[in-house]
């Protein structure tokens, strides 16, 4: 009651729907039009209409005695449109462009809720649009003067040809029959883009009459915008209910139920799945997702449903793959379907698919270059395949999207040798078709206790310690030696040297390949190596033998090298001090940007990249981090620009000397430094400029950037 009383009642107005027009009043907005021209003063030369499409073409005089007109202009584009010679079929008769086209498109399939509203002595009339239509410039006499300029064209060859041929060469024609047309044939045809064209232009257009709004005949019509009768049956409409008028205003949407189809396609709704057949159901829920467990699926179907009809269901539209059910290319694609991407039958894609999931029943891990290059479709067709089962990893390959359902292939031995079976034939197809060697292909191992088609974890650890085993005693050579190297080698103050060994020189370049089929690193060195250096197995990573950040001769003239350093300089130009953790950041960041296949893209380690770093003038820092500190190894790693060619050089390195023994400091002490160092009295702007190259503020005490533990 006290928001009413705030907001009173001014005025009512009562509101009449007139539908005198109801069927027939469009709305024309014209976009482009003179500025100082009102609509009313627009001279309309000509307009016609195709009523069955809502198409209007509306022509309009130019105004060539305008001082902004450019006549020179209008003569040139009357000449290519029509040519010299000026007819009755001529576009532009005076030889001049004073006349432009307007052509109408529809702004929405739906104006049931949109009305013209007419005011007139304290009355509201409204009148429903039966379309609204956008007039655009129409610039088809820029297809006329090129159908011309060909014209020309052709008659000048012909003139050049010899004239006293007695008769034509004889040319041999081609007759052909047309077979009989199928059903989904003429389906697909009347479907088609080209027959909705031709359609449409062969509806013929209806002339109008232009009638401007002063016209006695414009005041006539515009009497059938007021409702005829204001007591009259004629606004009984109005006279409604609450809910009723709200339910006018706001009717449901015809064209939704209309379109809403009988069994969900991207979104399902449980309620209304459930009404299906239980084939459908599982048809329905593989086609969707694609990729599901036995257990998952039998949660989706409900705790009613029988077990045994869901595995024979199942059969039918999915096909087992590391104990878990992929559904098959067929329901994907269907028969007499193409590819969007590159128009290839569905029997081709069925066949790469299909290739790809027997790929994932031999190991977890598929290579798309492989897939590419056995099964010869593009690239957007193979990604498509992946993407259904099967999740990238960088530097690594795609790997299969749901881990090994061991507990279904214990609980259903029976289904597991039926599906067997079937890949079994599958394979010998493929090896048919894609001429695949029997000897290139993966063989199960004898006593392999995982599942059918699968490498197991054991033989795995085995092939990873015989060839730790092959390699320790060469690691073991290469760390001492390193080591020796460092310990006889001086050391430059505040700055740290991580030792660690370095992958052999001459292992195989097929070993650096971006995409490697073997997910697991087998590296004996994996504990020296720390793990992976950017998304790649230490082992495999660049590099060689370096000393305080000084790349082994004839790696850092490599267009790799070259592109690195450039990164980091124009890294640390901008930022002087850095972590290992915020540098490996910003470089993703880097790579991202890149274009696919650039050489950075290669492989870049943590050693490659602190080398690079050290090699480009800078230094690392050793910051005496707290024993309690959270931060992790990259981020206790900081490296600085040592000499950036300014004047700030000197004093940025006597801060970074204070803080190789402090990890945080007062700015007091560092002024006092400062001052001591310098011999000079430093302002507080070129103190504050030094500290915000550097350091970060932080409950009153001072710190290198990156290295504060909030």
């Amino acid at each position: 009651m006290a928001n009413e009383e705030d907001d009173p009642v001014v005025q009512e107005i009562d509101v009449y729907l007139a539908k005198s027009l109801a069927e027939k009043l469009y709305l024309f907005q014209y976009p482009v039009r003179p500025a100082s021209m009102p609509y009313d003063d627009i001279p309309h030369l000509s307009a016609k209409i195709k009523p069955k499409q809502q198409k209007v073409e509306l022509e309009m005089a130019i105004d060539t005695l305008n001082p902004n007109y450019c006549r020179s202009k209008g003569e040139q584009i009357a000449l290519n449109v029509d040519g010299a010679c000026a007819d009755e079929t001529s576009t532009y008769s005076s030889k001049l462009m004073d006349k432009q086209t307007f052509c109408s498109s529809q702004t929405t399939s739906n104006t049931s809720r949109y009305a013209a509203a007419l005011y007139r002595q304290g009355e509201l009339h409204l009148t429903p649009l039966h379309g609204i239509l956008q007039l655009r410039p129409s610039f088809s006499y820029l297809d006329k003067a090129d159908a011309k300029h060909r014209e020309r064209e052709a008659a000048n060859e012909a003139g050049d040809s010899s004239q006293d041929e007695a008769e034509e060469d004889v040319k041999q024609i081609t007759v052909r029959f047309s077979r009989p047309e199928s059903e989904q044939a003429r389906q697909r045809r009347v479907q088609s883009y080209e027959f909705l064209q031709k359609k449409h232009a062969e509806e013929p257009w209806v002339h109008l009459h232009y009638y401007g709004l002063r016209d006695s005949r414009s005041e006539h019509e515009r009497q059938y915008l007021l409702c005829q009768g204001s007591g009259g049956a004629e606004n009984t409409e109005l006279v409604k209910s609450p809910s009723e008028y709200l339910m006018m205003l706001m009717p449901p949407s015809q064209e939704e139920e209309k379109d809403k189809p009988v069994a969900p396609s991207n979104v399902l709704s449980m309620a209304q799945l459930r009404t299906l057949p239980l084939a459908d159901q599982i048809k329905i829920l593989m086609k969707n997702v694609k990729v599901m467990p036995f257990a998952n699926l039998m949660s989706l179907l409900g705790p009613s449903v029988d077990s045994v009809a869901v595995l024979r269901g199942i059969q039918k539209v999915a096909m087992l793959v590391q104990g878990n059910w992929v559904v098959k290319s067929d329901i994907l694609y269907p028969k007499d379907s193409s590819s969007p991407h590159s128009g290839v039958p569905a029997e081709v894609l069925c066949r790469g698919r299909d290739f790809v999931m027997w790929k994932f029943t031999q190991s977890r891990w598929v290579v798309r270059k492989e897939v590419a290059a056995v099964t010869k479709l593009c690239t957007e067709d193979v990604k498509d395949f992946l993407e259904h089962m099967a999740v990238v990893r960088i530097n690594k390959g795609w790997e299969f999207i749901l881990p090994y359902d061991g507990e279904f292939i214990k609980k259903h031995p029976d289904v597991v040798q039926r599906q067997h079976m079937l890949w079994t034939g599958i394979q010998a197809k493929l090896e048919k078709v894609y001429n695949l060697v029997k000897e290139a292909m993966p063989k199960k191992p004898d006593g392999q206790s995982g599942p059918v088609g699968l490498v197991s974890g054991d033989q795995r650890v085995q092939v990873a310690k015989r060839q730790a085993q092959q390699n320790h005693a060469l690691l073991e050579r290469e760390l001492q030696r390193r080591k020796e190297r460092l310990q006889a080698s001086a050391v430059l103050p505040g700055v740290r040297i991580k030792e660690e060994p370095v992958s052999e020189e001459g292992e195989d370049e097929e070993e650096r390949e971006a995409e490697d089929e073997e997910p697991v690193d087998t590296s004996p060195g994996g504990g020296l190596h720390s793990g992976l250096a950017n998304g790649l197995p230490a082992a495999r990573a660049a590099g060689g033998d370096s000393f305080n950040g000084h790349p082994p001769s004839g790696s850092a003239g490599s267009p790799v090298a070259r592109e690195l350093r450039a990164f980091v300089q124009a890294t640390f130009q901008k930022q002087f001090v850095l972590t290992l953790s915020e540098l490996k950041r910003l470089f993703n960041l880097h790579l991202a940007s890149l274009p696919p296949g650039h050489m950075l893209f290669s492989g870049i380690s943590d050693r490659m990249l602190q080398d690079t770093v050290l090699a480009a003038g800078c230094k690392q820092i050793l910051v005496p981090f707290p024993p309690q500190t959270a931060a992790s190894p990259d981020e206790q790693k900081v490296f600085a620009l040592w000499e950036s060619g300014d004047i700030s050089d000197q004093h940025r390195q006597v801060l970074l000397e204070i803080f190789s023994k402090n990890y945080r400091v007062r700015r007091n002490m560092i002024q006092a430094r400062l001052t001591q160092e310098c011999g000079e009295d430093l302002s507080k702007q070129e103190v504050d400029k030094v500290l915000k190259d550097c350091c970060v503020s932080y409950g009153g005490m001072w710190y290198l950037k990156g290295t504060v533990q909030s």
